[in-house]
């Protein structure tokens, strides 16, 4: 750890309070990601929503993931321009401050780096027609940010789809919706309300979200099909 054991006894027993640096040392000595990290944040005025830091000290530890999303870029997925403008919206309606919105943006990309670890994470991602429809941040935003999920199409291991409007009424999942599978093949899910999120540890439960993400993923459009749409949505972006 690079410091004393009255430092780390310190900290332990919360006389001293740990620094970013700290949290970081951990993780790397002992494997854990980011959970010392995320940790950290969680003591220090935590930006986030209730059961956000917890999820995502889970998902640091997570073999792969299976995610949909409705009306927005998957996080992992985006890049920092379009965090940062999605984040700009709730600083206009006073929801958070500025800084709350810079803390978020910058966590969003560290929590990117789960998907440059080795092994690779294996990473499913289903987003709705609506994601590509909405514009944030204004047409260069949007661009980028389809360039850099037409990007993720070639990283080894990722899977993503687009689920078209035309499925109607018939669209099995009525929330965005993470599911995770963890070391010992265990599995975790993760959604949101308004107000907060929640780690879902409910077999049953998650059975049900297995089965519907499994019924998304057939009506879907196929990997090919959906980096079509994508790239044309973009072009049409281009040519204004």
């Amino acid at each position: 750890m690079e410091c004393t054991g009255g430092h780390v006894s310190g900290v332990e027993t919360a006389v001293k309070s740990p620094s970013k640096a700290f949290s970081i040392k951990c993780d790397r000595l002992f494997g854990t990601g980011m959970v010392f990290q995320i940790l950290w944040r969680a003591i220090k005025g935590n930006p986030f929503m209730d059961g956000f830091p917890a999820y995502t000290a889970e998902e640091a530890s997570a073999e792969a993931l299976r995610v949909y999303e409705d009306r927005r870029i998957p996080g992992l997925l985006q890049t920092a321009s379009y965090a940062a403008a999605l984040e700009s919206g709730n600083v206009l309606r006073g929801k958070i401050t500025q800084e709350q919105a810079d803390a978020r943006v910058s966590f969003l990309m560290e929590r990117q780096q789960l998907l440059t670890k080795i092994p690779l994470v294996t990473l499913h991602v289903i987003m709705d027609e609506s994601c590509l429809q909405r514009t944030i941040g204004g047409p260069k935003v949007m661009i980028d940010q389809f360039r850099k999920i037409e990007e993720m199409f070639k990283r080894p291991k990722t899977t993503i789809q687009v689920a078209p409007n035309s499925i109607g009424a018939t669209h099995p999942l009525a929330h965005p919706v993470t599911l995770l599978t963890m070391p010992g093949r265990g599995t975790l899910g993760y959604t949101e309300t308004l107000q907060r999120g929640f780690v879902e540890k409910d077999l049953d439960t998650l059975h049900q979200w297995g089965g519907d993400y499994d019924q998304l993923q057939v009506e879907a459009h196929p990997q090919a099909a959906s980096l079509g749409l994508i790239q044309q949505v973009r072009e049409d972006l281009e040519h204004g």
